[in-house]
């Protein structure tokens, strides 16, 4: 317990690639940090950080030391809030990592709801990417991820799953909001605007036009779906959304419609957690919400 704070320290000098920088973070001056760090490493018996000219950056020591650190930190916070619950008091921190699509509607409603019965609980809301957002759970950035079609899994524990088909936003006017079904040659053979390759929404739809031998061409690709779904009512084009960051219809104008699933089959929503590890009590309660929130959304 002493060395948390040193713990802290290692970790800002980590994440800054830098003592001095590292140093204003922690608004301690850059002599002093670095009597801290050696002091530790004279203690702890082997050098955590390679001194580069361009600054710092931990070695394998260091990294085995701050995994250690972050573990033991989940461990703690854990017993925490069990020992708030002893008490009576529901307090703790919630870390989530998740894709665009969660923003608008589906993530606002569930804390909203959570902190009805839990004030004393507060967010990290994480925006990340399909492959960001396992990273986040493996450094123990994050207690949770919530992410479209994520990429490795090695780490990551799946709590809940919920198909997710891709879907064609547009006005109202466009010439295909008048289709019964859209095929994906539909979309290929005309302007569109696409999320750029980090996202699983263009991962599916880039793999489904190969396997007919075609590829994506947007007029625009963007990291933001945000921007998709405004854009696409300035110029009649359309974009591409999962059905959970949409509304059937917003303002009258914009529509969305699945592509259908024999071109396109519909991807996956996933609910998870670093493996192996315990979560914080606040965590798992939260989970377990999220977890029976996406059920309801199964079809």
């Amino acid at each position: 317990m002493r060395h948390l704070q040193t713990f802290r320290l290692i970790e800002a000098v980590a994440r800054a690639g830098s003592m001095r920088k590292a140093a204003e973070d922690m608004n301690l001056t850059a002599s002093a940090l670095n009597r801290r760090i050696n002091g530790f490493e004279d203690e702890f018996g082997t050098e955590l950080f390679e001194r580069l000219p361009s600054g710092v950056r931990l070695n394998p020591a260091g990294e085995l030391l701050l995994h250690h650190y972050r573990a033991m930190a989940s461990d703690l916070e854990r017993v925490q809030g069990q020992v708030a619950d002893l008490s009576g008091e529901r307090r703790g921190h919630i870390s989530i990592a998740c894709s665009q699509a969660l923003l608008p509607y589906f993530l606002p409603r569930q804390i909203a709801e959570y902190r009805k019965d839990h004030p004393g609980v507060t967010f990290s809301v994480n925006i990340r990417d399909r492959a960001q957002a396992e990273q986040e759970l493996a450094s123990y950035s994050s207690d949770l991820a919530l992410v479209f079609e994520p990429v490795y899994l090695v780490d990551f524990e799946v709590i809940h799953t919920i198909p997710q088909t891709v879907n064609v936003v547009m006005r109202s006017d466009h010439p295909l909001a008048t289709k019964p079904e859209i095929r994906l040659r539909d979309c290929l053979n005309i302007p569109h605007v696409a999320p750029t390759h980090r996202f699983g929404v263009r991962h599916l739809l880039d793999f489904a036009a190969r396997r007919n031998s075609r590829q994506m061409s947007p007029v625009i690709e963007t990291e933001s779906f945000e921007l998709i779904r405004h854009y696409v009512m300035h110029e009649n084009v359309i974009g591409f959304q999962i059905p959970i960051g949409l509304r059937t219809e917003e303002n009258g104008i914009l529509i969305n419609r699945p592509i259908s699933e024999r071109d396109l089959p519909a991807g996956s929503l996933i609910l998870g957690q670093m493996r192996g590890r315990t979560l914080p009590v606040a965590s798992a309660r939260f989970a377990m919400q999220l977890a029976h929130a996406l059920g309801e959304l199964s079809p």
